[in-house]
């Protein structure tokens, strides 16, 4: 089967090969089924899994998640693993919205106890309670640029230490919501500025914040320790650095578009500009990297606090009561430093996830201790008409995919094909019509996040767990969705 110019071989019902080909240094790998194989052949998204694998330094496959679609350098859904001498680390395998991820928040409270009205209810208060759209900030709350770094050097830890959540809530988000190696100082004037009244925002785009519930178990035993029951009324947050991580991406796209040529890397395509990790330029886009990835980490620490808040005034109960809870915190759009086992030996990798979740399998330390008996949580929102995923990190994951899995229901349509094919109709009712009542900052925010835009989610998750790199925990439901 050939691709353009890309070929591809199948390698079983759920693993399709790039086979090493010009330049490139390694093997793609791209996690499919057949149908979704046929739509991802009508972008150059597979051109991307072959550009990547010609970068210096790479580890294994250069490999694509089923929610693969075309993106900057990278294709979203893409993952690959670099050696710490020789390889590289790239703005493109990031992304621009840095440690855009997801956190699950759940409750005692059953769905059944809700009516429709409650629902409209609580959504209309965290609309209220949390500042969304574009450029979105908070009327009364806003920082010093000496407090703005902090946030950037301790993450969620900053926001627990100000009173924005326990302590507790820092055991369940990755690397305990803080990138220890971030540097503050490597984040740009105009960056900062950006960002400093942005914290504890949602901004605009697919992030969202939605009320759903538990709708089926798939696994007992996980769901038992991630705290899980049929019919639980359930909270995502989906956010990101704003515009703080977008301004680092664009600073550090224009430096290493000339370091990628000061270090004689070809590049395939510019937008993969790059710096090797051990050069001066490689560690200051890690630093201001992390320190973006810290912001977000805290920026969805504060919103849960201000979720939890609403929903104490609305039910007139404390939060320990409802039994809110954070069952887990995962980035999508990050470059990590990890140990892992290759090829019989243990090595230290620069592991990119752009549009991609970190799935550690059981009895890794990183993996807190709540759960390292079953594996870490892997959060998997879909689209606001269907359905989110729970699924478990595996040991074939570990094997195979460096500990990753895919993040979410991946884009079909570009919001401009969206809101043409919203012409006419209104979103909002038809969504209400299926029982979900959604609040945006604008119309067109709804009609471009629109059901259609995205791939069936449950599709995506079918070949990751089918594939063994992640296994199905619990499908949720949406009831009210808050979109940015």
């Amino acid at each position: 089967m050939e691709v353009g110019k890309v070929k591809v071989e199948r390698v079983d019902r759920w693993r399709w090969k790039i086979p090493r080909q010009g330049p490139m240094r390694t093997d793609g790998m791209v996690y499919a089924s057949d149908e979704m194989m046929e739509a991802i052949r009508q972008d150059q998204s597979l051109q991307q899994v072959a550009n990547v694998a010609t970068l210096p330094g790479i580890v294994g496959y250069s490999m694509a998640m089923p929610d693969i679609h075309w993106g900057y350098g990278f294709p979203i859904g893409g993952v690959a693993a670099f050696d710490l001498e020789e390889g590289v680390v790239s703005p493109g395998g990031v992304g621009y919205d840095i440690n855009c991820g997801v956190r699950l928040m759940t409750t005692g409270i059953s769905r059944e106890d809700l009516t429709d009205e409650d629902i409209k209810a609580l959504v209309e208060s965290l609309f209220r309670n949390v500042p969304s759209g574009v450029g979105s900030s908070r009327k009364d709350f806003s920082l010093s640029q000496k407090e703005l770094k902090k946030v950037l050097a301790e993450g969620a830890r900053w926001a627990v230490r100000n009173g924005f959540g326990t302590e507790s809530d820092l055991d369940r988000i990755e690397e305990g919501g803080c990138i220890s190696w971030a540097d503050p100082d490597q984040v740009s004037q105009k960056a900062l500025e950006r960002g400093k009244d942005q914290l504890g925002t949602l901004g605009s785009g697919n992030h969202f914040i939605e009320i759903g519930f538990v709708e089926e178990i798939f696994d007992e035993e996980a769901a038992k320790a991630f705290g899980l029951f049929p019919g639980q009324l359930t909270v995502f947050v989906h956010t990101g650095s704003r515009g703080l991580g977008h301004q680092v991406c664009d600073d550090f796209i224009s430096l290493l578009v000339k370091t990628s040529q000061k270090y004689g890397i070809d590049l395939p395509d510019r937008q993969l500009c790059c710096a090797p990790i051990s050069s001066p330029e490689g560690k200051a886009y890690l630093g201001a990297m992390g320190a973006a990835a810290n912001f977000a980490f805290a920026n969805r620490q504060m919103i849960s606090h201000w979720v939890r808040e609403t929903f104490e005034q609305f039910f007139r109960e404390s939060a320990e009561r409802l039994q809110i809870r954070l069952l887990y915190d995962i980035a999508h759009n990050i470059a990590k430093i990890e140990t892992h086992e290759y090829q019989g030996k243990k090595v230290k990798v620069c592991v990119h996830r752009k549009g991609a979740t970190r799935c550690f399998g059981p009895g890794r330390p990183e993996v807190p201790e709540a759960y390292r008996h079953v594996g870490q949580p892997v959060l998997i929102p879909g689209d606001m008409g269907r359905y989110s995923y729970v699924l478990v990190g595996t040991e074939r994951a570990m094997e195979e995919t460096f500990g990753s899995t895919c993040h979410g229901a991946g884009r079909l349509l570009s919001r401009n094909q969206a809101i043409k094919a919203a012409r006419g109709r209104s979103i909002a009712q038809e969504l209400a019509d299926r029982g979900i009542y959604v609040k945006g900052a604008s119309k067109a925010t709804i009609k471009e996040e629109m059901p259609e835009a995205y791939k069936d989610v449950s599709d995506v998750v079918e070949v990751v767990h089918n594939a063994g790199i992640a296994k199905k925990v619990a499908r949720l439901r949406p009831a009210g969705v808050m979109k940015g």
